[in-house]
């Protein structure tokens, strides 16, 4: 780590450009040609120390109106550890420039809207045969890749705070103790851009992610408002470009997928919580690369903010290596492959006698998930978190066998509560789960039987009993006064 936190200071005595960037004399003229100074190093001199050299040294004069103002924004933030609007207004500009294949964002038409309703409502009756979850889906909706950042915003602020939290005290941390207590001001500075900087990432990440996705749920987790089904149609269409498949099965499978998410996040009331509560659990026990904090300020260009994804995605995250942190990775992994094999399992049951292209269209799901696609990729960029798809095979089969040995009752009644749910462990060997959690089944519905009688058989019970009771210990007074 340098001696001057983030490369704050003045420029070098002897810059390689002449006079520019040269240090302040005490007199306040600037070294040798008694020129005006430059306390900031701004100018193609400036020296490779100071952030804000990095950060305009090698602009055009024209764009520095633009530059200062987007500095002025990431100073003056004095919001959360994630400046939200910033990132609202970085993903828009993304998905305003469109996508690498030169795909570009449009309104939905009135025809497409059709098309989505009507693919997510048959998706709904079809799903009403394989599972006794009803209906999630309060209303349908075709999004625009903008509308989904819209709507998608909210959840990510859920995921994303509690790492960038961790982020912003970390750039007060990377002061000098002993400039801590005098430095108040430099550090609420400092974090204020770590607002920009999470923004900027954030933004970049969401709007690339808003030219791949095909719904609400494609992570695993509800990115949208409840009850509100969607596909975007734009997206829907590239995810079958090259499949070789009717656009119409292409449509169905997707929307039984969202469909599937919908009936799971809607009639499992504690799921939702659970899993952004397993996302905060796990952030809690990231520890950030300071050193690496420092170097990203440090050569912050706001002209250029996927140098800073790219930057940000290298190595700043280092999840800490104790058997809590352990243990909360794995929870999060499995509660997530389980939602992800529930749907798989599910989707799969009711599309293969309907679409003749279910195996194709389900093995391209899986291995887009496998080989690193969107969700993951992002996921491990906002939060730290490489997701194992290898586990989402284990918990679709492990869903499917339960279905076979249980029904689809006994197979759903297990998202009654967290503790019935499979463990990481139980992803490893299905067959023992399956079986042995049978038994105990049948001693829970004895109990739960028993808790359900009414107040009054339970006290006519009880009465009975202190009955009996009474007359054995009379018995057994009598047989014992006998006995003495």
């Amino acid at each position: 780590m340098s001696d001057t936190p983030f490369g704050f200071g003045l420029p070098p005595e002897e810059p390689e450009n002449g006079d520019e960037g040269k240090k302040k004399d005490p007199t306040g003229g600037g070294q040798g040609s008694g020129g005006p100074a430059n306390p900031f190093g701004i100018g193609p001199g400036a020296g490779g120390d100071n952030p804000f050299a990095a950060m305009f040294g090698t602009m055009n004069p024209n764009d520095l109106g633009a530059a200062f103002q987007q500095l002025g924004q990431m100073l003056s933030y004095e919001g959360g550890p994630v400046n939200w609007d910033m990132a609202k207004q970085i993903a828009r500009q993304t998905v305003s420039q469109g996508t690498q294949d030169g795909s570009k964002d449009a309104s939905v038409g009135a025809s497409e809207r059709s098309s989505v309703d009507e693919a997510l409502r048959l998706a709904d009756h079809w799903l009403d045969g394989v599972t006794s979850l009803p209906s999630g889906s309060v209303s349908t909706v075709a999004w625009s890749r903008a509308e989904w950042v819209e709507a998608s915003l909210p959840a990510w602020q859920k995921l994303v705070d509690p790492v960038a939290e961790r982020v912003g005290l970390a750039m007060g941390d990377v002061l000098p103790e002993e400039m801590q207590a005098m430095a108040g001001p430099l550090i609420g500075m400092m974090r204020s851009m770590g607002g920009a900087m999470f923004g900027q990432q954030i933004g970049q990440a969401v709007g690339v992610l808003a030219g791949e996705v095909v719904g609400s749920t494609d992570i695993g987790l509800p990115l949208g408002p409840a009850g509100k089904a969607a596909l975007l149609p734009l997206n829907v269409e590239r995810f079958g470009k090259d499949l070789s498949v009717p656009q119409d099965e292409v449509r169905l499978y997707l929307a039984l997928r969202e469909s599937a998410h919908q009936r799971l996040f809607a009639h499992v009331p504690w799921l939702r919580s659970h899993l952004f509560g397993a996302v905060e659990a796990y952030a809690r026990g990231i520890k950030v690369d300071t050193s690496k904090l420092e170097d990203v300020v440090g050569q912050f260009d706001p002209s250029q903010p996927e140098q800073l994804q790219d930057a940000l995605q290298q190595g700043m995250f280092q999840p800490e290596d104790t058997p809590e942190q352990k243990a909360s990775l794995a929870r999060l992994e499995t509660a997530l492959a389980l939602v992800e094999g529930w749907v798989d399992a599910v989707v799969h049951e009711a599309a293969k006698p309907r679409l003749t292209s279910a195996d194709a269209l389900r093995e391209t799901m899986r291995r887009r998930r496998a080989s690193g696609g969107p969700a993951e990729q992002t996921f491990a960029t906002l939060i730290g978190l490489q997701l194992r798809p290898r586990r989402l095979r284990d918990a679709s089969r492990l869903w499917a066998s339960l279905t076979d040995a249980r029904g689809v009752d006994g197979r759903d009644g297990l998202w009654q509560h967290p503790d019935m749910l499979p463990t990481a462990h139980d992803l490893d060997d299905p067959d023992g789960f399956v079986h042995h959690e049978q038994l105990d089944f049948s001693e829970l519905d004895k109990m739960l039987g028993e808790a359900a009688k009414g107040p009054q058989k339970r006290a006519a019970e009880g009465e009975d009993g202190a009955t009996d009771e009474a007359s054995d210990g009379t018995k057994r007074d009598g047989k014992d006064d006998t006995d003495q």
